[in-house]
């Protein structure tokens, strides 16, 4: 089940005041969904300041004191500072945050070591040393095998946080360990996508003519295809650009049964990339006609309503059995990608079932 970022809170607040908070947290979603938000105003809630009585203790404790500076008296505390909203701003003594680094944008297992130690750090009794990993999904193996076993021993008084779009290419092992908590906008506001313009205005422009044609079938497919490939090729690129990063760090110093393996990894992250792109692109012309249909039956609400106009001109020469009959197309190419089926048949068959 997914949560408004203020549902989401209310449910994180509740478990932190019975002292069922737990130690690790997945915040999945968009960034219009508020992942960072959320996590700014959990951090915020976990290391308030507060009037501690005589005795009371909060994040770290006596045996385990992780935060390094010498404690403050009750006489000494500052008055409680107003609450940062820019998860960016919270970083500092208490919080530590991660992000992809350079053009490759990956999240290296060094990064990941120096995340773990800071955690050890001792600081301010009755804060909680905090973690962020944002696009965690962007860590390379050896980053996330490195994280889960800060994650199997979490250190005393720490808190650790793992932002994603793409939860599902997390270790299993680091989902298991962690709180799941998906988000939704509020307001239904969702990402476009690099390409997304160009094949609406395609499904649009042949739609208005009629969809029953093999040449504007496959004129739909030559766009969808397109757009893929530019994907593709921009993925192809960042991966590259690290693995030469890589190359010109280690020729020295490694092998080259070394150098295959990385060629073989790096293959690997950008076929991982591209798929979830391409299921992205999928998904897409499936709410597009998901659109259409809300247009026939006259639902209020519809994810493209800057093309409602455009829509409401096909919906209007499209019956509801046809609409149903090309989402099932849609919903057709999305099993056979979980195959080893040609990508160029597939789309071929499928576009034409869909669109002719």
């Amino acid at each position: 089940m997914a949560y408004t970022e203020d549902r989401a809170f209310e449910l994180i607040e509740s478990a932190y005041q019975r002292g069922r908070l737990g130690h690790a947290f997945i915040i999945s979603g968009t960034k219009h969904a508020g992942v960072e938000s959320l996590t700014a105003r959990v951090i915020n809630l976990i290391n308030r300041d507060e009037v501690v009585e005589a005795g009371e203790e909060g994040g770290g404790d006596d045996m385990f004191d992780l935060f390094g500076e010498v404690e403050a008296d009750d006489s000494t505390r500052a008055a409680p500072q107003p609450e940062v909203e820019n998860l960016q701003e919270l970083e500092g003594e208490l919080v530590r945050i991660v992000r992809p680094q350079m053009k490759s944008r990956i999240i290296s297992v060094d990064v990941i070591r120096e995340l773990e130690k800071s955690m050890y750090v001792r600081g301010r009794k009755g804060k909680y040393k905090v973690g962020v990993i944002v696009d965690a999904d962007r860590m390379r193996t050896e980053a996330a095998n490195a994280f889960l076993k800060t994650l199997e021993e979490p250190p005393n008084g720490s808190i650790l946080f793992l932002i994603t779009s793409s939860p599902e290419r997390l270790l299993s092992t680091i989902l298991s360990r962690c709180v799941n908590i998906p988000l939704i906008a509020e307001n239904d506001v969702r990402e476009e996508l690099e390409g997304e313009r160009e094949m609406l205005i395609s499904l649009i422009k042949n739609g208005k003519v009629g969809f029953n044609s093999v040449s504007r079938a496959l004129t739909i497919k030559s766009v969808f295809a397109a757009i893929l490939s530019k994907r593709k090729l921009a993925i192809s690129k960042v991966y590259d650009a690290s693995l030469k990063e890589e190359i010109d760090h280690y020729k020295n110093t490694t092998d080259g049964n070394w150098l295959k393996d990385r060629e073989k990894h790096y293959e690997a992250l950008g076929l991982s990339d591209y798929i979830f792109v391409r299921s992205r692109f999928i998904d897409l012309l499936i709410l597009w006609l998901g659109d259409l249909v809300r247009i026939k039956t006259g639902a209020p609400r519809l994810d493209f309503n800057e093309y409602q106009e455009g829509m409401a001109e096909i919906a209007a020469k499209e019956s509801l059995e046809s609409l149903i009959l090309r989402m099932d197309a849609m919903e057709e190419l999305r099993g056979l990608f979980e195959t080893n089926v040609s990508e160029a048949l597939a789309l071929e068959v499928c576009f034409m079932k869909a669109f002719s």
